[in-house]
């Protein structure tokens, strides 16, 4: 019933067409098929992806503000054919004097510098969505929030608040199977769990801070994050009726950060860096909690020919206390990572036949983990109305507790048609 309630209010907000305003009404409809290629994987269907979707959106602008509304309904028949709609985005944004904007609802969040990758960036991301094939606005997960940005000399100032923690959307064995080191095995369908979340409560909502600020050719910004981390990679020990065990939760985690990005060369150059406080070991000698840990990232775009793009990216993640952590990872006999993990990305983009057909290709790749992920994909805009695309995602690692090792049974490919209206 409260679906249906919201459904309704949507369609009633989305069709409420005041005097002297007008609202604007557009979506698409979209099918999307994709399969595994690995036989062992331990999902019970071969479909990665199986669904056919409507996204509608709404959009007002009036006097006193706008509303903006994005409503996807799905059919998905990978597994047992079922019906299911998502509020992506439901949101108010209103001005209060001259240089404050507020935006209140349910939205899409995101900053920082990097392309794929995220260090000041806290919002939740869905890699669930990610890894099937579908359009790249799904990586960004949506969620309730308040977001106040505040424009004076020194910069743009933005605060957002969310009350309920949003973790990422990470797979959970029914169609994309995952390692589990605790388990010692990859965990298909019918075998994973919810990770419960913090406890619904004022101390424990979310806030982001940024300031920004052009300096000469280039946008610099400082970051501020209080909240969890987004995977649950902390354990809790607990006592059973049958015993002592553990189970995940999701740590507590502060974040400090900086960007810079700009014009250079000929180019786009960005550099950015966050210090990840690991609030719940700050002593880094819990071997439940992951340690404190340094991020940097240094990345450049340019056109390097005739429609022809291409970046680079390099990040380093570096462990505080790696001797502590080396110490409790042997004695466990857990995965030991390096002190400082390495990770090199590269995004290449070609345009062909009057730029109606895009190449892309996207590369992940660890020396220190050794594993990488590969997307590919090959788009044709068929007439003004229609796209179709086809793709996929390749997964490889040495060790299967490592970033993207732990995803190597899920290699697919899809194809999907999209008609906008």
């Amino acid at each position: 019933m409260r679906k249906i309630i919201l459904i309704l209010l949507f369609a009633a907000v989305a069709s409420f067409s005041p005097a002297m305003a007008a609202v604007d009404l557009d979506g698409f409809m979209q099918t999307l098929f994709g399969g595994r290629l690995d036989e062992s994987n331990p999902t019970a269907s071969e479909y990665t992806v199986a669904e056919s979707r409507m996204q509608l959106r709404a959009e007002h602008f009036g006097d006193g503000g706008e509303f903006f509304g994005r409503l996807d309904f799905v059919y998905d028949g990978s597994l047992e054919p079922t019906y299911n709609w998502e509020l992506r985005e439901g949101y108010f944004k209103f001005r209060v004097g001259d240089d404050i904007d507020i935006k209140v609802g349910r939205q899409i969040l995101t900053w920082g510098t990097g392309d794929l990758l995220f260090i000041n960036d806290m919002f939740a991301k869905d890699y669930r969505s990610f890894f099937v094939g579908r359009d790249d606005q799904y990586l960004k997960a949506p969620q309730d929030a308040i977001r106040f940005e505040y424009y004076n000399p020194i910069g743009s100032w933005t605060l957002v608040w969310s009350p309920r923690f949003e973790p990422n959307r990470l797979p959970t064995g029914e169609n994309l199977s995952f390692y589990n080191p605790m388990a010692g095995m990859f965990i298909g369908t019918g075998m994973g769990g919810e990770v419960p979340l913090p406890e619904s409560k004022f101390e424990n909502s979310e806030i982001a801070l940024r300031l920004s600020r052009q300096v000469g050719n280039f946008n610099s910004s400082a970051y501020f994050y209080k909240g969890f981390y987004k995977n649950p990679t902390g354990m809790h020990a607990v006592d059973f009726p049958t015993g002592p065990d553990t189970i995940p939760y999701y740590p507590e985690l502060n974040v400090f950060g900086a960007s810079i990005r700009g014009m250079l060369m000929g180019g786009i150059l960005w550099l950015e860096g966050g210090y990840y406080d690991s609030h719940d070991d700050p002593d880094n000698d819990n071997p439940l909690v992951p340690n404190s840990s340094i991020k940097g990232l240094f990345g450049f775009e340019r056109q390097i020919a005739e429609n022809l793009t291409a970046n680079i990216q390099w990040q380093a993640d570096m462990l505080t206390d790696y001797e502590t952590y080396e110490m409790q990872q042997t004695m466990f006999g857990g995965y030991v990572r390096d002190e400082v993990n390495h990770l090199l990305t590269s995004r290449v983009t070609k345009l062909l036949n009057s730029e109606l057909i895009q190449l892309s290709g996207f590369l992940f790749y660890s020396p220190s983990e050794e594993d990488m992920y590969a997307r590919f994909s090959v788009t044709y805009n068929y007439t003004d109305e229609i796209t179709l695309t086809t793709g996929g995602n390749i997964f490889d690692g040495k060790n299967p507790a490592t970033d993207f090792g732990q995803f190597r049974l899920n290699d697919n490919i899809y194809a999907k048609m999209t008609y906008g209206f």
